[in-house]
């Protein structure tokens, strides 16, 4: 990927007064060789890799090969003609991107009209040195090496393109904005030892791996060195031969043809996978680099050694080439070589959208200068500071003819996809780049990868078939990765995930809770909706209890028929008769009241559950407790001289019940007020369940209507506990502490267990113990009175009463 550098020129010193000769004159000791001149009203510059320069990347000092080179221009050429073997063809293509776009740019009317776009192009050699150079003569006058100098007005560089190829960018960035030159210590051929031995170590180490992929970072001449270091390697530590792996590498990387007997071997790369910035084909490119012939193209130094590498002929005053091949006539023709790759890659595609970029970003500028100049200021349209380009390039947006849209985003960037290259590679050296699938600049992450899987070439080691590189299995779902201490991150277990939890992917590196509503399936791959759930009428549980409270019901009317059948024998009028019938009546409610928990809730349902059931059954309890203190007054009126007479009778029973009835409607009546329960659903408490229950809204208030019901219970207990043994044939003491036993101890039970479960079942256990408690009372008051009724009528006369009083 080419990156755009708009290096402004931060200062041209001005030169006040006459410019001697010997100022614009400097002893070059780096000659530039290749370049390519194109003059223009505005300049672009350009820093471009043709031919391969080996050095160290780290410093400026002269390598001992390469003293020579430090001292005489003929030494410079001999040194140039050996370093001629690492001549890299394709990059020519990038020199002619550049062209043809100042090309079409200089000939259409609508972009910078009036002015002609030049260019100035150096070879960087892929040297820091060297990049150094060509940078420095940037800044100096055309032809001459005297930086900071602007001996000529025409050479008006207004942006620095520079080349993908450079490891360097820094250097120039830095030559650029601040002008300081970097130092470094010298690293000499024993450095260079110890890094080869590293890197055979390293090699061998990769290569006897079973990891099947190899992702390398870094630039071109990095990856240049890596091939030639594994040539070396073999040579040099015999290191064994390369297995086949799937190198994965990155946009700055690109495989080079050059003409070095190092780093020959380029099926090892066989099936290598890249990235390339996304490209059109541009019409009309083709048939522009078809025709470039070296008579025809006067300035371009760097057509020459393209020429000669391509036809493998020589020039006579070429530094390429050799005596062996026959001269170059310069009549070949690209067209005569149609397996040459003539279409445009993502480099020079780059190039050509950047070079339109500045010139878009002039023409802003410029089409501001003359509207200033139309509102009254005087300017010279041609003379302006590089760093004014800066707000017009952050603004440039334009379709390419291609049809390509070309903009950048806030931080500068170009906001361009990026097409997936499948490098396929032949015996003969050569290769072909296979565009295999794209990544979408601004698509969702997901959707962002787009992978044609079936045109993947793989080495051969592979048969073609996608290799798998893991250290570790898939984690298949329902399982999660956690990570093996001292291995690398991609080397991990699989876990079982925690309960309530699931995974519905392979590797996933958490599992994680079903959505409200949802509950894990068994296997914890997915998630299964959640049934609803309330008592209802139709499943067994909810049926059986309405059959229990309607039998109940049923027996309930039986014993209050007797009662009123027989309501004028001795049984039954001897202990007010009419707390009795109170007492049926309101067991028979509390009976009904069970059928208000079973159903689907709704508003009045819920208002009327709890409420309903806490006064009726205050009216039983406190007409127990009624019925027991009446037999205690009673039996203590019967004693001389006592003031207990005048409580005896139908007044005392009606204010107990009463009393004790409107304390719990007085309780009922806020909770309704405060805060009404009402129908709600529950997620949670439930694993598999949804369940529809009517939310008391008030717990406090629930349970102080269940406390003050146990409260009258333990009070009647007490009562009829004392009352027990008093001396009376039809004394129902006895019985009611049973009853009131066995209400107590059911509603005891009740606490624990409703707070210990969930769901329906709670509902359940409340509609148990009423009727559970219900029953108690009914069957140890009633059921004896009514078996000497119906089966012992013997028994239910004032005569037997008179005689067991005696």
């Amino acid at each position: 990927m080419l990156i755009l550098v708009m290096l402004a020129l931060l200062v041209f010193s001005r030169v006040v007064g006459k410019v001697h000769v010997s100022q614009c004159a400097a002893v070059d000791s780096y000659p530039i060789l290749r370049l390519y001149l194109q003059p223009g009203d505005v300049i672009i510059g350009a820093i471009i890799s043709q031919t391969l320069f080996a050095t160290s990347p780290k410093d400026f000092k002269c390598q001992s090969r390469e003293m020579r080179l430090c001292q005489t221009q003929i030494s410079i050429t001999i040194t140039y003609r050996d370093i001629s073997k690492g001549f890299m063809p394709q990059n020519y293509q990038h020199i002619l991107a550049l062209a043809f776009a100042v090309k079409e740019i200089n000939e259409n009317p609508h972009i910078l009209p009036n002015l002609t776009l030049g260019f100035h192009i150096y070879d960087s050699h892929l040297n820091p040195k060297l990049t150094y150079r060509a940078a420095l003569q940037h800044i100096s006058p055309r032809n001459r090496f005297v930086p900071n100098y602007r001996c000529h007005i025409q050479d008006n560089v207004q942006a620095v393109l520079e080349d993908i190829n450079s490891d360097d960018s820094q250097i120039v960035q830095d030559l650029f904005s601040i002008y300081k030159i970097p130092q470094s210590d010298m690293v000499g051929n024993d450095y260079m030892k110890g890094y080869l031995k590293s890197f055979s170590e390293l090699y061998e180490k990769m290569m006897g791996s079973t990891a099947n992929i190899i992702i390398f970072k870094g630039q071109t001449r990095t990856f240049l060195n890596a091939r030639g270091m594994i040539e070396l390697a073999q040579i040099k530590y015999m290191v064994a031969k390369p297995k086949g792996k799937v190198w994965i590498v990155t946009v700055h990387m690109d495989l080079k043809t050059y003409h070095d007997k190092l780093s020959r071997d380029v099926q090892i790369f066989h099936g290598m996978i890249s990235v390339s910035l996304h490209l059109n084909e541009l019409q009309g490119f083709q048939d522009f680099f078809k025709s470039r012939k070296p008579s025809t193209a006067e300035g371009d130094l760097f057509l020459k050694d393209f020429w000669s590498y391509t036809f493998r002929c020589a020039f006579p005053d070429s530094v390429m080439g050799n005596v062996h091949q026959a001269n170059c006539t310069g009549d070949e023709t690209l067209k005569d070589l149609p397996a040459f790759e003539v279409s445009m890659t993502g480099h020079s595609y780059n190039i050509y959208n950047a070079v339109y970029a500045v010139a878009y970003a002039l023409h802003a500028m410029h089409s501001s200068k003359v509207q200033a100049k139309m509102q009254g200021e005087t300017r010279k349209l041609t003379i302006h500071q590089p760093w004014q380009l800066h707000h017009f390039l952050r603004c440039v947006s334009f379709n390419n003819s291609a049809g390509d849209q070309i903009s950048f985003d806030h931080n500068g960037e170009l906001i361009a996809g990026l097409d997936i290259i499948n490098w396929v590679t032949f015996p003969n050296q050569s290769f072909v780049r296979v565009k295999v699938g794209k990544i979408h600049a601004q698509a969702p992450l997901q959707q962002a990868l787009q992978l044609d899987e079936e045109s993947m070439v793989w080495h051969p080691r592979f048969h073609q078939v996608r290799p798998v590189s893991l250290c570790s299995e898939n984690c298949s779902p329902g399982y999660r990765m956690t990570k093996r201490e001292g291995e690398p991150f991609c080397c991990y277990n699989c876990s079982q995930c925690p309960e309530g939890t699931i995974s519905d992917h392979q590797d996933m590196p958490d599992c994680f809770q079903c959505s409200v509503g949802h509950f894990p399936h068994k296997d914890q791959k997915c998630c299964i909706p959640k049934m609803i759930s309330f008592l209802s009428y139709e499943e067994p549980l909810g049926a059986g209890l309405i059959l229990v409270a309607l039998t109940l019901s049923l027996i309930t009317l039986f014993v209050l028929g007797i009662f009123i059948k027989h309501h004028s024998t001795p049984i039954v009028k001897a202990n007010n008769s009419k707390l009795t019938y109170t007492l049926l009546n309101s067991l028979l409610l509390c009976f009904l009241c069970a059928l208000l928990f079973i159903g689907k809730p709704g508003k009045i349902m819920c208002l009327l559950r709890q409420t309903a059931f806490g006064i009726i059954f205050s009216i039983a309890v406190s007409s127990v407790l009624a019925k027991t203190i009446t037999v205690i007054v009673a039996f203590m009126a019967t004693k001389p001289g006592s003031r207990m007479r005048k409580w005896v009778g139908k007044r005392l029973s009606v204010s107990i019940v009463l009393s004790c009835c409107l304390i719990q409607v007085g309780i009922c009546i806020i909770w309704l007020v405060k805060s009404p329960p009402f129908p709600d659903v529950d997620m949670h408490s439930m694993t598999e369940e949804v369940v529809l229950e009517c939310n008391d809204a008030s717990p406090t208030m629930f349970y102080c209507v269940l406390g003050y019901m146990g409260l009258l219970a333990s009070v009647s207990f007490l009562v009829a506990f004392i009352a027990r043994k008093l001396p009376d044939s039809f004394n129902e003491a006895k019985f009611i502490t049973f009853s009131m036993l066995i209400f107590c101890t059911v509603w005891l039970s009740f606490v624990p267990a409703y707070l210990s479960i969930k769901g329906k079942y709670m509902v359940a256990v409340e509609i148990f113990s009423i009727l559970a408690s219900s029953a108690g009372l009914l069957g140890f008051i009633f059921f004896p009175k009514c078996f000497i009724i119906v089966l012992r009528p013997e028994l239910n006369h004032r005569a037997q009463l008179i005689r067991k009083n005696q």
